[in-house]
């Protein structure tokens, strides 16, 4: 039984890093009331995490070879805790922001590191098995995460949604320290210095990633033709050329990029990359507006909210854990291709039960068949992405699909506000009932339909219901619409592009038509671990 501490250890960091992507989102009105948050704030409360996670991951990565891999999940973990303490006491929407993104920090250290620490601490089947658990903890976070955040704000407040975390990651540093190896240090006879850390290449992507999703959000809020904006998109692009240039150039000297663009010449890689942006953006991107529909227009608590959320975590969970083992005999496009197709059949049940009078009953169907898409597509992706390139770079494709999954979020969420708003304000205006519509727009995101509606004078407060009631689920017919396409895109590009691998060459025996760990170009892939179940959660 002791054997199995350190995979505690890494469980419970993994626990809090992912369920903080969703125990956010039924907190979100609660937020909006006692910080006075618009929607652009409460944008960047999701956002500034996600962005953090998907920004900082690869560079977590090589930092950790440098300095050790036990050692930096530690200051991860700590780093988290105390950003975790300093969300719940944040007295504005701007601190509590700041604290999400380092947050964010310290959950790309966890999340870059507990790969490393299983394959140090396991061998053998107990490998398979200890990273088919961690798998099945990070989607079990993903579908505590809006329950258990609807029962700490319904019954306690929205602060210890985040303070919950501490004896946690108390916890967690404990038995790290305790039950998992330390670092070997890095000058043992044989060891390679590992390659020096791409830290220009890093500080570019954030910098594109970043003003790219400020960008987003801040054309949905002032318009696309400001000023503003415009000059965001701007250092967006200057940012991402430095980034493909210095990427280039850290090859070609014999560096260690933090991503290798070569790799995105390969098809099937690159359909995968896409599947993961497209996947998690058509899946989750919308779960934010519909939280806040459930609570302000709907009218549930916070737990009901959240129940009527976990149809796709418990979904996609589900089929995960009972069929997991069989689809990794499968060739990846078919699962990940089938799933995202899955997710956008959702996302348009979704649109079809989304009226005025429109009721949580109307979320079950599409959050369940959406939910089995996210189950069947994500266990493979991670181990799919690894099998498309030369083993020496397995791990770099498992980070790239961790990050652009994260990245799929963050995007999703900016583009589905600026839709949202622009649809709800068109329904506003022609109704000719509120005097600025753009602004009443504003207020039905941010979660304050109650307040638009006694806004207006007690004889017009019933038309007022039924007029927000109209342009919410205006809104979110948009939403939905636009995340089945992205959702189909997605598929569509995986079942063309991802084949499976080629046979190398010389490969003999059964007839078989690929040889166990070849590449989809025809190298040798045996080497790279394959973990049973892709260690990412579904709501990651």
């Amino acid at each position: 039984m002791r054997k199995w501490w350190p995979l505690t250890a890494v469980c419970l960091g993994a626990f809090i890093l992912l369920v903080d992507v969703t125990i956010v989102n039924v907190a979100l009105p609660s937020m909006a009331d006692d910080l006075d948050a618009s929607f652009t704030s409460l944008q960047w409360v999701i956002d500034g995490y996600a962005l953090a996670l998907a920004a900082l991951l690869l560079a977590s990565g090589s930092l950790a070879d440098r300095f050790g891999h036990r050692r930096f999940y530690v200051y991860g973990l700590a780093l988290f805790a105390v950003a975790s303490l300093l969300c719940g006491l944040a007295p504005t929407a701007g601190v509590l922001i700041a604290a999400r993104v380092v947050q964010g920090v310290g959950g790309a250290a966890m999340f870059a590191t507990a790969p490393a620490l299983l394959l140090a601490s396991y061998q053998g089947r107990d490998r398979g098995t200890a990273f088919g658990v961690w798998g099945a903890a990070n989607g079990a976070a993903a579908a505590a995460g809006p329950l258990l955040g609807g029962l700490l704000t319904e019954h306690l407040s929205w602060p210890t949604i985040f303070w919950v975390n501490l004896p946690i990651a108390a916890v967690a540093i404990i038995m790290t320290l305790r039950v998992i190896r330390p670092d070997q240090p890095r000058t043992a006879p044989g060891h390679r210095a590992p390659a020096r850390i791409d830290l220009p290449g890093a500080a570019a992507f954030t910098v594109a990633a970043g003003t790219l999703t400020y960008g987003l959000i801040r054309g949905g809020e002032s318009g696309w033709t400001g000023a503003v904006t415009l000059s965001t998109f701007a250092v967006t692009v200057l940012a991402l050329g430095a980034f493909v240039v210095i990427e280039h150039r850290t090859a070609r000297s014999g560096g260690s990029p933090m991503l290798d663009l070569a790799l995105l010449r390969r098809p099937s890689f690159a359909g995968l990359m896409s599947g993961a942006l497209l996947l998690q953006g058509g899946a989750f991107g919308c779960l934010v507006l519909v939280s806040l529909w459930l609570q302000s227009v709907v009218g549930l608590s916070p737990v009901a909210a959240g129940l009527a959320l976990t149809p796709l975590a418990a979904a996609s969970f589900i089929v995960a854990v009972f069929a997991g083992r069989h689809m990794q005999r499968m060739a990846p496009r078919f699962p990940i291709g089938l799933g995202l197709l899955l997710v956008a059949a959702g996302m348009l049940l979704l649109r079809a039960g989304m009226t005025a009078d429109a009721g949580r009953a109307s979320l079950i169907s599409g959050l369940v068949v959406a939910g089995v898409g996210v189950g069947l597509a994500t266990p493979v992706l991670v181990s799919a992405a690894a099998s498309t390139v030369p083993p020496q770079r397995a791990g770099m494709a498992g980070g790239a699909v961790n990050t652009f999954r994260q990245l799929g979020m963050t995007l999703a969420i900016a583009v589905l506000g600026a839709v949202f708003t622009s649809r709800a304000t068109d329904m506003l205006a022609v109704s000719g009932t509120v005097p600025d519509a753009g602004r009443g727009a504003a207020a039905l995101a941010g979660g304050q339909a109650q307040r638009l509606v006694e806004s207006a004078p007690p004889a017009h407060r019933d038309a007022a219901q039924h007029l927000v009631h109209q342009a919410f689920a205006a809104g979110l017919d948009r939403v939905f619409l636009l995340s089945a396409a992205a959702a189909a895109l997605g598929g569509l590009i995986v079942l063309t592009l991802v084949r499976p691998p080629r046979a190398a060459p010389g490969a003999s025996g059964g007839g078989s038509s690929s040889a166990p760990g070849a590449t989809a170009d025809g190298s040798s892939a045996s080497s790279a671990p394959r973990p049973q179940q892709d260690p990412v959660s579904t709501g990651a």
